[in-house]
């Protein structure tokens, strides 16, 4: 039976938005929402985002023609199980502190204030000659977008989140893989562009673990008991 487009949107809602709710990616979208405009930081960071679950939501569906199906749903089975029991034992490790908070506020403060530094001792002449010398990306799109892009971009990668959606792909309906982890990436990334530092201060990491790894221990049984032709 054909995995069903409401069944892979329902385990992608769920599993992106218990991913991205404290993760580093969304610590940078608040921190950055505070610093410059936040249209251009939420357009950076949505696109970042939404090409980043296409991408993987792509291997994840090109995986079972690689593979036979039956081998794509044991590793997805044994991949749910694994970042469960990961994220449980993050979970209890955790102090209660937002760790992932302060080094990203650290990280982008140095950053912030080194090109303020810079942006002091240059004179019209050198910005405007600065300009026509940008790379070609920059010369359509803002420095803010192109930033709030990259830092969201190269910090999914390779993120359990990502590896956990290309699993989720190759086990579901890939286009309900993607439209419910869009939605779910939309919805986190606003809340944290909108929130920003007083609402990221108040998520706590232990208990987004906590309930990650709930969640993927129960995707993992429901696999397990589902079978390769989805059906429990």
């Amino acid at each position: 039976m054909a995995p069903s487009l409401l069944g892979g949107l329902t385990k992608s809602l769920a599993m992106t938005v218990l991913s991205e709710v404290g993760d580093k990616t969304f610590f940078a979208a608040a921190i950055l929402a505070m610093r410059h405009p936040r249209k251009l930081v939420l357009a950076g960071c949505l696109s970042a985002l939404t090409v980043m679950t296409a991408l993987s939501a792509s291997l994840g569906w090109v995986a079972p023609n690689l593979i036979s199906r039956k081998w794509t749903h044991h590793v997805t089975t044994l991949l749910f199980f694994v970042f469960g029991i990961w994220s449980l034992w993050e979970g209890f490790k955790e102090d209660g502190e937002s760790e992932d908070l302060a080094q990203m506020e650290a990280t982008l403060d140095a950053d912030f204030k080194s090109n303020k530094g810079d942006s002091k001792t240059k004179s019209k002449a050198t910005d405007d000659k600065k300009k026509q010398q940008r790379p070609f990306l920059m010369q359509f799109f803002s420095p803010i977008f192109i930033k709030a892009f990259s830092i969201t971009f190269f910090g999914e990668w390779g993120d359990k989140s990502q590896i956990a959606t290309i699993g989720l792909a190759a086990d579901e309906n890939p286009f309900g893989v993607v439209i419910g982890g869009v939605i779910a990436q939309a919805l986190c990334t606003t809340a944290a562009v909108l929130g920003g530092k007083g609402l990221a201060s108040q998520i706590s990491e232990k208990m987004v673990e906590l309930s990650s790894g709930v969640l993927f221990l129960l995707f993992g049984i429901m696999s397990l008991l589902s079978g390769p032709e989805g059906q429990l």
